[in-house]
């Protein structure tokens, strides 16, 4: 079987920016090929063209993507029809109605009976420029942040220095957790969401290329921004490592991260195998697979976020390393269990 293909649900109130996040990552999609489904009724301005569509329509575009426009209920059907056996779709974005509940779009991903793909996170667009007022008009809100695995602060440049301090401390006692990605008109460096590049499906433990994204000459308010930077992490141990430990680093992340993917190695009787891990905000996936002929059974990760303290990551991986001369408890691999899918 293909790789399974990472479902992206993007969420935020009317006005917010979604639409200007997907027209931004189907411009700057570096040969990904993504697959959209839209939770709307009648149209939206995707790449600078109109695409209007009834329920359970699909339109191809020119340049590879594909837009549908679906009710929530048949949310499954028209995943189905974006990942099959054929598809060559490398990830699906589901930009959610502005009063979409992303918490049942997130069941409807994570319940779905298609093996070809996987949940890959829920990203939610703050209006940074109206936030108190959709706040107060709107309470739900502060559920759709704490939801959050990845936070966009879109309009950033219309807040003011003392309001952003006070601005970003709501956001962080909604939601401690998430990474904060500030953006003028809704553009965030595509690599936070999917590897750039990528001839199929995103590969999991390979590394990304990490670029300063764009400098924008004028933003919505004038001045000059520099949009939001991202830090990598990239993680390789000869050694095998302890599989509690590693239950404890997936089940405890450092602040500010928002995905770790690659392979693990663990050498434990009955699970020499090759362990492939993708997470996404709390979302962990670990995938048994076999090593290749000759190929060193090395640990690579790379684990990517924003606002993170990279030393940090980088000493919590360490120390999952197993020591020399340590046995490792017939139990090891329990607690990864509950994570673990078919190959």
């Amino acid at each position: 079987m293909k790789k399974q293909i990472p479902v992206i649900v993007v969420a935020g109130f009317l006005g917010s920016g979604k639409t200007t996040l997907l027209n931004h990552l189907l411009r700057n999609n570096n040969g990904v090929r993504i697959g959209v489904i839209v939770n709307d009724f009648g149209a939206v301005n995707i790449d600078s063209m109109m695409v209007a569509g009834q329920v359970d329509s699909m339109v191809s575009l020119s340049n590879g993507c594909m837009c549908c426009a679906v009710d929530v209920s048949d949310m499954d059907e028209m995943l189905d029809k974006l990942a099959h056996r054929q598809s060559e779709i490398d990830v699906i974005v589901i930009e959610a109605s502005g009063l979409a509940e992303p918490r049942n779009m997130i069941r409807l991903v994570l319940g779905s009976e298609n093996p070809r793909v996987a949940y890959g996170g829920l990203v939610v667009v703050v209006d940074g420029a109206n936030f108190r007022s959709t706040r107060r008009d709107h309470p739900e809100l502060d559920q759709h942040v704490a939801l959050a695995d990845l936070l966009v602060v879109n309009k950033i440049d219309c807040i003011g220095d003392e309001d952003r301090t006070e601005f970003t401390a709501v956001i962080r006692g909604l939601n401690p957790r998430a990474p904060i990605a500030e953006a003028t008109q809704s553009r965030i460096d595509p690599g936070l969401l999917f590897d750039a590049g990528a001839p199929s499906a995103p590969r999991p433990g390979e590394q990304l290329s990490l670029e300063e994204l764009m400098r924008e000459d004028h933003d919505s308010c004038g001045h000059d921004h520099v949009h939001t930077r991202y830090e990598a992490v990239d993680f390789v141990s000869a050694a095998p490592l302890d599989a509690k430990a590693v239950t404890r680093f997936l089940e405890n992340q450092p602040a500010g991260v928002y995905r770790i993917k690659g392979y693990l190695n663990f050498e434990i009787p009955g699970y020499t195998g090759k362990f492939e891990v993708q997470t996404v905000g709390d979302h962990v996936r670990i995938t048994p697979l076999r090593w290749k002929a000759g190929e060193p059974r090395t640990t690579q990760l790379v684990v990517i976020g924003t606002g993170m303290d990279s030393a940090a990551v980088d000493e919590a991986l360490r120390e999952c390393v197993r020591g020399v001369g340590v046995e490792p408890h017939p139990d090891a691999m329990l607690g990864l269990h509950r994570y673990t899918v078919g190959a």
